[in-house]
């Protein structure tokens, strides 16, 4: 083989790798389409108390029949559903059961509620995540080191929802320091109503950082504790290098790669997990959207909401593919040979 023809053929297995990629994610969110159609209709019970009104037990089943027919819900399922992909397609999500709402702009006000919370939740997840991975790593053969790894275990098996209940009781109830619900108290205006913002996401922000530390410490532990004796580390330490420069040269950045892609899964995990955390502190994001859909059976609201969290999943999960060569050198090298 010439040389000329090897950049050819690295640019061939290039775009086929590429093209494999994008054809698992195309499949993967082709799925997830199809589970979002049919799990809220799984579910037991239906949207008629919600399109009826409270008094819906007082319909007799004429009305009843009318107000399913005039939300189409007396077709077939295939029907439905090649409704909702023709509707998906032109980008629109259809409108709440509770209200008529469209439920791209119901998304829309609750999403940035949510990136905020998640955003600052992972950032010093990752970060006190990876400080304390860093620490017992160091001082695994120490007591100090099983005992935070204990401490850290322990947050980690702990649910949201009850830990969030005692931040509730012990902060806001017993000491009074904290608000416990919502994002805004009123009469704020300016610098003052930026940190009315923040000192209510405190609380959210800590229970999951409490609750997310685990994987980051685990996969920092770990990472830190294999490279400890491998032959780069010991040969720093024998031409006399300070440990703080041995740590951050030599044994920190080959622990970040495996960090990096625990981030992206966390973040796309936490837009999730912080359903459980935003009902609990009346938090008024994507969770909270999505336990009030599941609580009135509002099927478009369903749908639009598991299909964001999906596809936050997902653009997380390519992003961790596009940007770990950027952080491994033997990525790219692989690459282009």
């Amino acid at each position: 083989m010439t040389v000329a023809s090897r950049p050819a053929r690295a640019r061939t297995g290039l775009a086929r790798a590429v093209l494999g990629r994008a054809g698992g994610y195309l499949a993967v969110l082709a799925v997830a389409v199809t589970v979002t159609f049919a799990l809220p209709r799984a579910l037991p019970g239906g949207p008629l108390r919600t399109l009826g009104g409270t008094d819906v037990g007082q319909l007799d089943a004429t009305t009843r029949a009318q107000v399913v027919a005039a939300y189409g819900l007396d077709q077939p399922l295939h029907v439905q559903f090649a409704s909702y992909l023709r509707d998906l397609a032109r980008l629109d999500l259809g409108e709440s059961f509770n209200g008529g709402r469209p439920v791209i702009e119901a998304i829309g006000a609750a999403l940035p509620w949510t990136l905020l919370l998640v955003g600052a939740s992972v950032l010093l997840t990752a970060a006190v995540g990876v400080l304390l991975g860093v620490l017992a790593g160091l001082r695994r053969d120490r007591g100090k080191g099983n005992l935070l790894l204990a401490g850290v275990l322990l947050l980690d098996a702990a649910p949201a929802f009850w830990l969030g209940m005692l931040c509730i009781l012990f902060f806001g109830v017993h000491l009074g320091a904290l608000p416990t619900f919502g994002v805004t108290s009123p009469g704020h205006t300016g610098l003052a109503a930026v940190g009315d913002v923040a000192t209510h996401l405190v609380l959210p922000v800590g229970v999951l950082v409490a609750t997310g530390i685990g994987q980051f410490f685990l996969v920092t532990r770990f990472s830190i504790a294999s490279a400890l004796h491998a032959p780069h580390v010991e040969h720093a330490h024998a031409r006399g290098i300070p440990q703080r420069r041995v740590v951050t040269r030599h044994l920190l950045r080959p622990a970040l790669l495996p960090v990096h892609t625990q981030l992206m899964m966390e973040l796309g995990w936490l837009v999730g997990g912080a359903l459980v955390v935003e009902t609990v502190f009346a938090y008024p994001g994507l969770g909270r959207l999505t336990f009030d859909a599941i609580g009135g059976r509002d099927y478009p609201t369903m749908q639009g909401t598991f299909l964001t969290l999906t596809v936050t999943v997902l653009v997380m999960n390519a992003l961790a593919d596009l940007t770990y060569p950027l952080l491994d050198p033997r990525v790219r090298g692989r690459g282009r040979s």
